[in-house]
């Protein structure tokens, strides 16, 4: 195995003494090798003790759980050890879990209820996978999603092996090399290739194979001001938000009538894919989506070409396209019931994410998208505020308390 970068801890934070332990250097294993699998249940990398002067938004708890979620890999496509995380951490709070064959995720509380809600949201990440490996070692990458080829150079990256994670970096050709050239070109997919440190195709094919993923070396951190920056908001904070929302409804004191579903699918970044899945098996009668959407207050971005959406003023709601107007306009009543700021949002044709193809799954089903804006989407230094995003599970137990027994949402003609 071997070694990757811990990241900083937050103010008032403390280590997990098998991290501790880790980094003094007392186990051979490092922290990444210790997260998930070795540790016990409930234990986590860090104990986040939030400092006096600022208190995150967000129980501890609840916090750890995101912290580890986001630290995770899930590269689309190979999101197992990210679900096992989920999986873990929504288990109290649930009746039932249970996985199918690609790995799509639920956990149901209230069996048999009525209606059945799904609340859903992917568990991938954008990340790159290994297409070839030169007779120096080099190995040569392909995108899995929307991956910037620009802001992926001159990065650490680890590639995820069967036999465990081997470090590696984007190679960048030094300024000082190229100053000859005229105009430097933006860099295309055939340009990247992956440093391992080793020198030939057949060490290289001791450590590594045509199809492993890689994914950018960037953990959780928190800023300022309720803000955290990290690699995988897009969409952890989706299956966090799922999560909390079986667990606000499982401690609730008032009872619901429906049947919850909450779902962590795979493969939202390569095509939709698990969503279709798992929405076609569960055959729900109303769905929630919840996914990042793009923030616009920062500068050079068009507000007239994109909205108004800020960090701080809460979560979206979509209107239009796939997003049913009923189950819309129940959002907005629960929401306001609840005093949760809505944000709105109008797609121009799709929304680009799983919404578009749960919502004609099996004949329709009634669906809406729920959003948390996300600054610099598919970086590796995604910003998020986390007082909007404890509003999202809030506002989807409100929704649930709110159906009434056997309730449909049907179009009015």
């Amino acid at each position: 195995m071997i070694q990757r970068g811990y990241g900083r801890l937050p103010p008032g934070a403390t280590m997990h003494p098998d991290v501790a332990a880790a980094r003094n250097g007392r186990d051979h294993r490092s922290p990444w090798d210790l997260r998930p699998d070795h540790l016990h249940a409930g234990d986590l990398p860090f104990e986040i003790q939030p400092a006096a002067d600022h208190p995150w938004p967000m129980r501890d708890k609840s916090l750890e759980f995101l912290r580890t979620l986001v630290n995770t890999p899930s590269p689309t496509g190979h999101e197992a050890r990210g679900q096992r995380v989920w999986l873990d951490y929504v288990g109290p709070y649930a009746d039932e879990t249970w996985s199918d064959a690609y790995g799509n995720c639920v956990a149901v509380l209230n069996k048999g209820g009525s209606p059945r809600v799904m609340l859903a949201a992917h568990a991938d990440e954008i990340s790159m996978t290994v297409c070839h490996i030169d007779k120096e070692g080099f190995l040569w990458v392909r995108r899995m999603g929307g991956v910037d080829p620009a802001i992926s150079k001159a990065q650490r990256v680890t590639i995820h092996t069967r036999k465990g994670p081997v470090a590696g970096v984007v190679g960048n050709v030094a300024f000082h090399l190229i100053k000859g050239q005229k105009e430097r070109k933006a860099p295309e997919w055939g340009d990247l290739f992956v440093d391992i440190g080793v020198s030939s195709r057949k060490e290289a094919e001791k450590l590594v194979q045509i199809g492993d993923p890689l994914t950018l070396v960037d953990e959780f951190e928190l800023l300022r001001n309720d803000l955290a920056v990290a690699r995988a908001f897009d969409n952890r904070i989706g299956t966090f938000a799922v999560a909390e929302a079986l667990r606000l409804l499982r401690g609730g004191k008032k009872g619901i009538g429906a049947e919850v579903c909450a779902v962590s699918n795979i493969m939202e970044e390569t095509g939709l894919l698990g969503a279709r899945q798992i929405a076609y098996a569960l055959k729900p009668d109303v769905a929630l989506v919840v996914d990042v959407t793009h923030a616009t207050d920062y500068p050079t971005v068009s507000q007239q070409l994109h909205g108004d959406i800020r960090l701080g003023a809460g979560p979206t709601i979509t209107h239009g396209g796939a997003s049913h107007p009923e189950v819309v306009a129940r959002i907005e009543s629960v929401a306001k019931k609840a005093k949760i700021p809505l944000q709105h949002e109008a797609p121009s044709t799709t929304s680009g994410t799983d919404t578009d193809v749960i919502f004609w799954t099996r004949g329709g089903i009634p669906s809406a998208l729920i959003s948390l804006p996300n600054r610099y989407m598919h970086s590796p230094v995604e910003v998020v505020n986390l007082k909007d995003l404890v509003q999202i599970p809030e506002l989807l137990a409100a929704f649930v308390t709110s159906l009434k027994p056997g309730e449909e949402f049907k179009v009015r003609i």
